[in-house]
């Protein structure tokens, strides 16, 4: 039996990479059912800034095709408290590059009150998408 019925973790998965695959694998071995949110592209444009350079429909379709993945869904916006109302999980999985931050932090606080725990994994050093785009870049 594995500690959590359902996960949720979300992420942009632009140029799916090993570090992806580490957090949707920890994840799933963590929960009986994993739920990830997709960021849209316009989500991402709005808050990064950038379009992603894999749209949005194969994204999602690649998160789906994951052996990890049981569902994978659109994330419009970032409020993960809203998505916990409409999905209902009992623990979200991020990096660990987001502990401390003061929008978790008060995550963290409201999640406590409705007894959703957040896991924070390690962050895979030396890739993201952006070290993969500077190395095709080259």
């Amino acid at each position: 039996m594995k500690q959590y019925k359902v996960g949720y973790t979300t992420g942009v998965f632009d140029l799916f990479h090993v570090g992806h695959l580490n957090i949707l694998k920890k994840a799933k071995e963590k929960c009986e059912f994993l739920i990830v949110g997709v960021s849209t592209d316009e989500l991402v444009r709005d808050y990064k800034n950038k379009q992603p350079i894999i749209p949005y429909e194969e994204r999602i379709e690649i998160v789906e095709g994951i052996k990890y993945v049981d569902e994978a869904v659109p994330q419009k916006d970032r409020d993960k408290y809203r998505a916990w109302e409409h999905l209902l999980f009992d623990v979200m999985f991020v990096g660990d590059d987001w502990k401390g931050n003061a929008l978790f932090n008060e995550l963290e606080k409201k999640f406590n009150k409705k007894g959703v725990d957040i896991v924070y994994f390690p962050y895979t050093k030396g890739v993201s998408s952006t070290i993969v785009k500077q190395k095709v870049e080259l």
